[in-house]
């Protein structure tokens, strides 16, 4: 230490600690530093993603960021970091902001020094768009397993029942009875639901080109399609950002948005509201369906697009698979969100063409 003086040593790691301040404070990642859950410090990416001031924050509570079912285990994990003074395992939680919107994130927490006193410093990462990618993969591949099982069994059980129907076209040449009639319109039924199961379990067999699609045209010209069963529904268009493109197969869109619409109508079973909605943002277009309707139950959200699942007595649940093969297959999104006596909302993202 010959030749350096205590006032440029001093100056020296003042100048370490604002460089570390300076590196925590414009840290890409949420940092927050707490002592007995009360927040002492939030970096400005922290604003962002808590959605607050600094003031807001600062004096709060940490564990009003996480969900009531986690703030045990919260606890638990804050203490045994403090005490043995480690690193806190990565874990993945859901977070509430402070605008009510609830992301995922992944987090972990280890005892650092503030000042003179012992604190826990807790750093929150955003995963939403990972789990949003992991989410569509994993359905994208559950379509796939599903295609693959319904064409087999598309194939296996429809050369038989034309069989049948061709003897009984045979049959009905030589014999007259209403029943063999009603008989055939049955088979026709059956064969007609094995062909909608193959298009959507198959929909790379439909050949159609790639072409430009104005949604805001579209959208109203499916609507004239369902006049004679609007008379205790009210629509609401909220078709904005006209002329926004998307590339992709018209007839395949089209009778998507038709099997959204008529779920749509279908759902209300007195009078009700219907809102379709359509607008552009960062290079993507967003087009909503909602209802007011009678809803499905959460614990039956996750199996809507799973071909004859459905929440109706009659369904068969092959248009909505229709609509989610169609959409994954264009390289976009859906989700949906319903309440029971409420209604539900199918919410869409597609890629604007260029």
């Amino acid at each position: 230490m010959t030749g350096i003086m205590p006032d440029q040593i001093n100056q020296t790691i003042g100048e370490q600690e604002e460089m570390y301040q300076n590196i925590i404070e414009y840290s890409l990642e949420t940092i927050v530093i707490h002592v007995d859950y009360n927040i002492l410090y939030i970096n400005e990416s922290g604003t962002d993603f808590f959605r607050a001031p600094k003031q807001a924050i600062i004096g709060g509570n940490i564990l009003s960021v996480f969900q009531p079912s986690s703030h045990d285990m919260i606890k638990k994990r804050i203490q045994k970091a403090m005490t043995e003074g480690v690193l806190s395992p990565l874990i993945e939680e859901k977070i509430i902001r402070a605008d009510g919107t609830v992301v995922e994130t992944e987090l972990y927490c280890r005892p650092v020094t503030y000042g003179n006193r012992k604190v826990m410093q807790s750093v929150f990462r955003d995963i939403s768009v990972r789990k949003e990618a992991e989410k569509m993969l994993k359905n994208r591949e559950k379509l796939a397993s599903v295609g693959q099982i319904a064409a087999g069994i598309v194939h296996e059980v429809k050369n038989p029942l034309t069989a049948v129907k061709g003897f009984l076209q045979l049959l009905k040449e030589s014999h007259s009875h209403p029943y063999l009639q009603t008989m055939e319109n049955e088979l026709d039924k059956a064969l007609m639901t094995l062909q909608n199961l193959l298009q959507v379990s198959k929909p790379d067999l439909q050949d159609e080109p790639l072409i430009p699609i104005d949604f805001c045209k579209e959208l109203q010209s499916l609507m004239l399609l369902f006049q004679d069963k609007l008379y205790n529904v009210e629509v609401e268009m909220d078709l904005r950002n006209p002329g926004s493109r998307i590339l992709g197969k018209k007839n395949l869109y089209l009778k998507a948005f038709f099997n959204l619409i008529k779920n749509a109508l279908e759902a209300i079973h007195e009078k009700g509201k219907i809102k379709i909605s359509h607008y552009c943002d960062n290079q993507w277009v967003y087009i909503k369906v909602a209802d007011t309707g009678v809803g499905v139950p959460e614990e039956k959200l996750s199996m809507l697009g799973t071909p004859f699942f459905s929440s109706k007595s009659d369904g068969t649940g092959l248009g909505l698979t229709q609509v989610y093969t169609t959409i994954h297959e264009h390289g976009g999104h859906i989700s949906v969100e319903s309440r029971l006596g409420e209604g539900t909302t199918f919410s869409i993202r597609l890629p604007i063409s260029h």
